[in-house]
């Protein structure tokens, strides 16, 4: 067996999703046979109680993951930890089960603080520390910006044992909320810390770092290690253990990537192309702008492919809700920006798809490490144009590859050039609609209003019934 992901419980129906992937990939399940052969290790070898082996296995966690053999250990020593782990690899479980384990021993409320980049990863480490503390009462707060401050206030007056949050959020209730501090808290752990500070969070960070005890155990965990993470550890840290798991940046082997060379311009005919060719995957594709995110989805469903986008400018309750539908596989597009591209773990993703080229190589190692995750099979397809081949060449240079070319025929993908263009001019009115409706309500009700725009292929009807009402030039409407 390989080891299980880092997400919260699993279907049946996923589980049987699962065996049938690896009936297909035979070499998979032999080289998952090898692994077995050589590791036996169970949690209990490793030091964690009884009650949580039973959470663990109640989740399916059959054995630990490499990270996971690696950090729990030094961490029930109560050393501090800065564990690299490429993506999928189970980091949650390698500092969950240490915290709940000493919650155990130590109960007290405002134990632990887990600060994440995105709100998406907050949610998904409160549902593992939900799940794994279930049978012994753990109580979470998940603190992240776009949710309701007051509703989160008497989550706090609670006082949960867990908050899991975003740092800017956190600060805002430190400096607001009366009575909410966090002078006796226990741990402190960062999950993606290099994204945390790469996303410049480095002021909020400090005035946490200064209203915490210095007398508690921290764990920095990351994918990449950066010269910001290691001028942190020096900050932050008493004489940590580094905990390594894969020393080079590299993705799963189990991922088969993939180029694809394109004038700019067809970018579109050739993602619709290949959605179709291989319809009945799910697909995460990577755009680089939230204008981008909601183009593509809208361009997606008047071609009539279910998309559903997820970007930093939707409300939060509409970026879960994308997210489920995507989860629950009632969309099997999601289109997105880098705000999904750590952490998320959604355990049926068949292909990324990178339709606009990451800016900064190592964000390419995370995007892709959406699929094949936890011994599952997986395929990432990037997209060069004219001009993005040095920025490609910095990602082949970075996971020491060269990628093979993803076979199309020109052919058979220029069929689809006028339906495209069709799709690409409606498209085009109903942003220009969504933009006035916009400002027209930004006013009254913040312009966070019509994010996911789930009814904007109603747009199209509306403009086609009643040509009149905007004129040609999509006037505002009066109010």
């Amino acid at each position: 067996m390989t080891p299980e992901p880092d997400n919260g419980v699993r279907s049946s129906e996923e589980d049987s999703e699962q065996s049938e992937n690896e009936a297909v990939e035979e070499q998979v399940t032999e080289e998952a046979n090898d692994e077995t052969e050589e590791d036996n290790t169970t949690f209990k070898d490793l030091g964690v109680v009884d009650v949580l082996c039973e959470a663990c296995e109640e989740l399916k966690w059959k054995k630990p993951s490499k990270i996971q053999k690696e950090s729990i250990p030094v961490a029930l020593q109560g050393k501090d930890i800065i564990g690299l782990a490429e993506t999928g690899s189970g980091k949650t479980g390698a500092f969950a089960l240490p915290i709940l384990q000493a919650l155990l021993e130590n109960p007290q409320r405002y134990f632990a603080l887990i600060l994440t980049p995105t709100r998406e990863l907050a949610f998904q480490i409160s549902e593992q520390f939900e799940a794994l503390g279930a049978s012994i009462g753990v109580k979470c707060a998940v603190i992240v910006g776009g949710m309701d401050m007051v509703a989160q206030s008497l989550m706090l007056s609670k006082k949960p044992h867990i908050i899991i949050a975003t740092p800017g959020r956190l600060v805002d209730h430190l400096e607001n909320t009366k009575g909410f501090n966090l002078k006796a808290l226990k741990f402190l752990v960062m999950d993606e810390a290099d994204r945390i500070l790469n996303m410049d969070f480095e002021v909020e960070v400090d005035k946490i770092l200064r209203v915490i005890p210095r007398e508690r155990r921290t764990y920095l965990f990351s994918a990449t290690m950066t010269k910001k993470v290691q001028k942190l550890q020096r900050a932050s840290l008493q004489d940590p253990v580094k905990v390594e798991v894969s020393t080079k940046y590299q993705t799963v082997e189990k991922l088969l990537q993939y180029y694809l060379f394109i004038p700019v311009k067809y970018k579109d005919v050739y993602l619709v192309h290949i959605l179709n060719e291989m319809s009945g995957n799910s697909f995460i594709v990577f755009v680089a702008t939230c204008a981008g995110a909601l183009r593509t989805a809208l361009l997606l469903r008047n071609l009539g492919l279910a998309a559903v986008p997820l970007h930093g400018q939707m409300s939060q309750n509409k970026r879960l809700a994308a997210l489920n539908k995507f989860k629950n596989k009632s969309r099997s597009v999601l289109i997105c920006t880098d705000v999904a591209s750590r952490g998320l773990d959604i355990p049926h993703v068949d292909v990324v798809i990178n339709l606009d080229i990451p800016l900064h190589s190592k964000d390419y190692i995370h995007r892709v490490g959406r699929t094949a995750r936890a011994g599952r099979a997986g395929k990432a397809i990037t997209f060069v144009s004219q001009y993005d081949v040095e920025l490609y060449q910095r990602i082949e240079q970075l996971i020491g590859k060269q990628l093979p070319l993803y076979k199309t025929e020109e052919s058979e993908v220029m069929v689809l050039q006028e339906r495209v263009s069709e799709a690409q001019r409606l498209t085009k009115i109903e942003m220009k609609e969504l933009e006035d409706k916009k400002s027209g309500k930004g006013k009254k009700r913040g312009a966070d209003s019509d994010d996911d725009t789930e009814e904007a292929a109603g747009v199209r009807r509306r403009i086609k019934g009643k040509p009149g009402k905007h004129g040609k030039h999509g006037g505002k409407r009066k109010r």
